[in-house]
Parts: structure tokens; C-alpha cells; sequence
């Protein structure tokens, strides 16, 4: 029986460097141009809100933290609004089940009444 030998040819391991040298500079590439895109949209975002969103002496960063903050206030007011109309409908289901199980209980009494009377006249 022959014996396996694991370990990989000189030819392999060249491979495997010089596609670590593609993938480096490939990665590298895109953290290049990944850093220049974010980069020119904060300068972009960061004129936008220091032309149109800043208040008298407030400064564009200052304008953010306040728009986070009345973004987050109103995201609140809305699960606060959303947490009570769920709320009332699930009273108006349960006052609608409780509505409607005393109307089946009114007829079964009724049904009940109308059959005992049945009865009733049989005998007489």
C-alpha cells in the first residue's frame, strides 16, 4: 500500500501567494474608494444640514444631535400612538366577543324558554 503525501508541491504554494497579493490589493482598492465615497458624502451631508438645518449659531454637528433627538422623540410619540390604538382594539374585539356572547346567551335562554313552554302545553 502506498503512503499520501499532504504536504502541498512548491507550485501550489505560489499559487496561493499570488492570490493573496491579488485579494490584498483588491481589498485594498476598495477600502480606498469605500473611504473616498463616505468621505465626500459626510462633506456633502455635512453642507446640507449646515445650510438648510442649523439653527441661528448652531454648528452643523450640533444640528445633528438635535435632529437624532427630535428623530427618536418622534419615533417614540409614534410606538406610544401605534401601542394605543392597538390597545383599543383589542378592547373594541374583546367588547365585540363580550357583545356578541351575550346575544348567543340571550337566544339559548330564549330557545330554552320556548321549548320548556312546548313542553308545558304538551302536558296540559
Amino acid at each position: 500500500m502506498s503512503e499520501y503525501n499532504l504536504t502541498p508541491p512548491k507550485q501550489a504554494e505560489a499559487v496561493v501567494g499570488a492570490y493573496k497579493k491579488i485579494e490584498e490589493t483588491v481589498v485594498g482598492a476598495y477600502k480606498k474608494v469605500e473611504d473616498t465615497v463616505v468621505g465626500g458624502y459626510k462633506q456633502i451631508e455635512d453642507g446640507f444640514v449646515e445650510k438648510f438645518l442649523t439653527h441661528e449659531g448652531e454648528t452643523a454637528e450640533d444640528a445633528k444631535k438635535r435632529l437624532a433627538e427630535e428623530q427618536a422623540q418622534r419615533a417614540a410619540a409614534a410606538k406610544e400612538a401605534e401601542e394605543k390604538r392597538s390597545a383599543e382594539m383589542q378592547a373594541r374585539i374583546h367588547s365585540g366577543t363580550d357583545i356578541g356572547r351575550a346575544s348567543v346567551k340571550r337566544s339559548l335562554e330564549t330557545a330554552r324558554a320556548s321549548v320548556e313552554a312546548s313542553r308545558n302545553a304538551g302536558k296540559h
